[in-house]
């Protein structure tokens, strides 16, 4: 068969990913704080967008030269684009700036440029108030647990090389306080080998006999236990400083896995003493620290304040969806400034396309905020009953209800929904939190999971501790109660996420 080159012509329909799309979806999914800092980036960058205040950051740094000042303040002020003209056509507004009449100076954009460098803040030179440091460097925070410990350190008479190995140790500590000797992995995911103290003492030319001394040493620091490598050393260490007895260290040194499982027979028949001994011995080994960093854990660097994108109210008998806006800075097209360089022939390109950019920016923001409205309102459509009642009635609901009702993908609702936060009268919730898998009910309509996690948190609460239910007494309750059916393993993977013990670890024995 001969092979030829032919020229056909096909008509067909395909999805295009603009860059304009791209930012679009791009600043759907962003959370609020990211939203915040995208505008930020943004201002800084385009000279013809400006914020509430009706300036844009390059356009405050260009009026400080002095040289269009006056003529500036005149223009400027009257001439910032409300949103509703950055949502017009371009070719509108290339109209507009054409048929202005007011005559300004063309842009010395070397002035301009050497204002920008000119407004850099330059150090300063004289005494007083201004060589204090800003009152944020002076609010207290608490202490992380490696700090606390090399304060005790630089207390301590250690010598140098036993100070390095003091380092070493607490460097490798882990969340919890613990000595961390694993060697985690190569680039390449490979298992590295384990650390050994030898190791840490080479590391900080300290003598490797001397290793297992200065260890036990920074054990004692406070909190006591803390470099333990394991729960048993950590008890063990602080029963020893607090002089417990034989019976309690014993217990500690080869029975926690007995504590843990509730089995005080086997304590008792090994130690040969009474039951009673050992839950006096247990209960004085429950009030051990098991965690020693607990009290050290950086809260000030962990702990974010959520601020709701959306609020919803009841006003009279309806629910009313309204948007966050405090905080968000509302982008507006300085015109004044756009007009006066759009009269330089070498600047004309550069501001069309900052120009575009500007209102194509302004448009996806308002297009982001009036979705995530749109979607809150059709949940709360579908969710009246929790916010009147609570998480009890709230419906099962997944991304395609609200998708057919708002005509839009699933992925759509799905980065609406992500990182966005609603405050309503039952609390602060992720959007996400709304969707859930639904339960069948016996002679009802079917319930939330998340309703049945909740159901199942309260039955446990109610539990006599020192006879707590099964997850088969569980299953019958929830059936006889509320007409939930579900399987036994169901219960057990709900508990599981709700962080809540087996029956076996949650009995009290005294």
């Amino acid at each position: 068969m001969a092979m030829e080159m032919k020229l056909q012509f096909k008509l067909s329909q395909q999805l295009v990913m603009t860059p304009q799309l791209v930012q679009a979806i791009r600043l759907l999914q962003l959370s609020r704080l990211e939203l915040v800092e995208e505008i930020r980036k943004e201002l800084d960058g385009n000279p013809l967008l400006a914020d509430d205040s009706g300036e844009s950051v390059s356009a405050k740094s260009r009026d400080t030269s002095g040289a269009t000042n006056r003529e500036g303040q005149d223009l400027d002020g009257r001439s910032n684009m409300t949103l509703e003209r950055a949502n017009s056509e371009h070719s509108d507004t290339d109209l507009a700036m054409r048929d202005t009449e007011k005559r300004v100076k063309e842009v010395d954009w070397e002035q301009f440029l050497e204002n920008r460098q000119l407004q850099q803040a330059m150090p300063s030179q004289r005494g007083g108030f201004e060589e204090l440091p800003p009152i944020e460097q002076n609010l207290t925070r608490n202490l992380s647990l490696q700090e606390h410990l090399l304060w005790q350190l630089q207390m301590s008479d250690f010598v140098e090389n036993e100070c390095r190995f003091a380092e070493l140790v607490i460097g490798n500590l882990d969340e919890r306080g613990y000595l961390d000797m694993s060697g985690g992995e190569n680039p390449d995911g490979t298992k590295r080998p384990d650390l050994t103290l030898d190791d840490l003492a080479n590391e900080a030319d300290l003598n490797p006999e001397d290793a297992p001394e200065v260890l036990a040493m920074l054990q004692r620091f406070d909190p006591v236990g803390v470099a333990a490598r394991d729960l048993s050393e950590c008890l063990r260490i602080q029963a020893e400083v607090l002089g417990y007895d034989a019976v309690e260290m014993a217990i500690i040194k080869d029975h926690l896995h007995n504590v843990e499982r509730r089995n005080f027979p086997a304590i008792a028949k090994a130690l040969k003493i009474s039951l009673e001994e050992v839950y006096e011995a247990v209960q004085e080994i429950q009030k051990l620290e098991s965690v020693p960093a607990r009290n050290f854990a950086e809260v000030d660097d962990k702990t974010i304040a959520i601020t709701p994108d959306v609020y919803v109210i009841k006003d009279g008998d309806l629910w009313v969806v309204t948007d966050n806006d405090k905080g968000l800075q509302r982008l507006f097209i300085n015109e004044g400034l756009a007009q006066r360089m759009l009269k330089d022939p070498k600047a004309k390109e550069f501001i069309s396309e900052k120009l575009r950019s500007a209102q194509w920016l302004i448009r996806a923001i308002e297009q982001r905020r009036r979705t995530i409205i749109k979607v809150t309102e059709c949940i709360v459509e579908k969710q009246k009953d929790f916010l009147e009642r609570g998480v009890a009635y709230l419906k099962p609901m997944i991304l395609r209800d609200v998708a057919e009702s708002v005509g839009m993908h699933e992925s759509t609702i799905s980065r609406v929904t992500s990182n966005k936060y609603v405050h309503t009268p039952q609390g602060l919730f992720e959007l996400k939190y709304f969707f859930n898998s639904s339960i069948h009910r016996v002679a009802d309509e079917d319930i939330a999971s998340e309703s049945v996690k909740q159901a199942i948190k309260k039955i446990i609460a109610a539990e006599d501790k020192s006879n707590p239910l099964s997850d088969q007494a569980i299953v019958k309750i929830l059936e006889d109660q509320d007409g939930i059916r579900i399987a036994r393993r169901t219960v057990a993977k709900y508990r599981e996420m709700l962080g809540i013990l087996s029956s076996s670890k949650r009995k009290k024995m005294f």
